[in-house]
């Protein structure tokens, strides 16, 4: 699997985190920054995260912010993007089994880096469960292509 991951300045320590995580799972990254402590703009990271994930470049991408919800908001709005914003394990299980979420969005001033990293390898290793929820997913992808 071939992931993307980045961070506006307020997630710069836990996507640091979870690229250790990466590179202990031997799995592919990209890793599209950002690298500065400065105020930057979410949707300039988020989005080129997202394009990734939609085109089929990568498989899955993971986003980090203060919150994870600006970065959430910014990939869903991406045809294509499942992004869930998840703070607890249960949760990060869950979007993968039931919602086929392609990435992962975290805020950095909500979870320390230790549960980030559980967060994250739950959720880079949990199947889709198909069957009832996939015609779940099928009415997104359809409600889509009608409105794109």
């Amino acid at each position: 699997m071939k992931v993307a991951i980045a961070s506006d300045h307020g997630g710069i320590n836990i996507r640091n985190e979870i690229i250790s995580l990466l590179e202990e799972m031997k799995m592919e990254y990209i890793d599209l920054g950002c690298d500065c402590s400065t105020s930057v703009d979410y949707p300039d990271y988020a989005i080129p995260v997202a394009e990734k994930v939609a085109s089929g470049e990568v498989e899955r991408g993971i986003l980090i912010c203060g919150t994870g919800i600006g970065m959430s908001i910014s990939a869903n709005k991406v045809k294509g993007i499942r992004c869930a914003l998840a703070h607890d394990t249960f949760s990060a299980k869950a979007t993968r089994e039931h919602n086929n979420s392609n990435i992962l969005a975290m805020g950095e001033r909500i979870i320390g880096p230790g549960l980030a990293r559980d967060i994250a390898k739950i959720w880079l290793t949990t199947p889709f469960e198909g069957g009832r929820h996939a015609n779940r997913i099928n009415k997104i992808k359809e409600y889509e292509e009608i409105n794109s």
